[in-house]
């Protein structure tokens, strides 16, 4: 049997996670904010699949604006807080190392999707050497003209999470067989520089 490799999200202490998006959602603060760059990039309508959705608030939110969006995540326990919170948004329990069109269409959904959405520090809480795994596993549910939108803390944040150099990534996608049409330092556009802590990369298939 295949084994698993234990991410950095499973080897780290993350109990107060889901409570603190949740305590964030019922005071009313902003937490969608990178939804509203994924609505921008996708054609409406969309198809989008939330690459590690958590608690569902950005595939929620997607959903909110017209979208076709289906989450992936492997923590079963957000899972569930994600059906209790966003009941309407469909949800996949899979690891994205391992995630293949089959999975998706044995769960009735689409394979092909025009915009994957890999935000919240994802990248740098995966199992130490999967990112070129990951991001080809995702590059190949792209549809023809699909765009990835991808996010994260380039300096360890949080803790359990790793360093990743902006030109580590860039490298990473163009091996995966992608190219990145745009980097921002924020989910608002900012410019990146060498400042930033925080890197926004719009992605497509080369």
């Amino acid at each position: 049997m295949h084994a698993h490799r234990t991410t950095r999200w499973e080897s780290s202490d993350h109990r107060d996670y889901g409570r603190t998006f949740a305590d964030l959602r019922s005071s009313g603060a902003d937490i969608t904010g990178e939804a509203r760059l994924a609505d921008v990039i996708a054609p409406r309508h969309a198809r989008i699949l939330d690459a590690g959705s958590g608690m569902g608030r950005i595939g929620a939110a997607l959903q909110d604006r017209g979208h076709d969006v289906v989450g992936v995540d492997l923590d079963a326990a957000l899972l569930e807080q994600s059906r209790e919170s966003y009941p309407h948004l469909p949800v996949v329990e899979a690891r994205l190392d391992e995630l293949t069109p089959e999975i998706l269409e044995a769960e009735g959904h689409p394979t092909t999707y025009d915009v994957i959405v890999c935000v919240g520090n994802v990248m740098i809480l995966l199992a130490p050497d999967t990112e070129r795994e990951v991001l080809g596993r995702l590059r190949a549910l792209l549809a023809p003209e699909g765009r990835m939108l991808v996010g994260f803390h380039l300096q360890a944040k949080p803790r359990s999470s790793r360093t990743y150099p902006a030109q580590e990534f860039i490298a990473d996608a163009h091996a995966a067989g992608l190219r990145v049409e745009a980097r921002f330092a924020s989910y608002d556009l900012l410019p990146s520089s060498e400042e930033a802590d925080y890197a926004v990369f719009l992605l497509r298939a080369l």
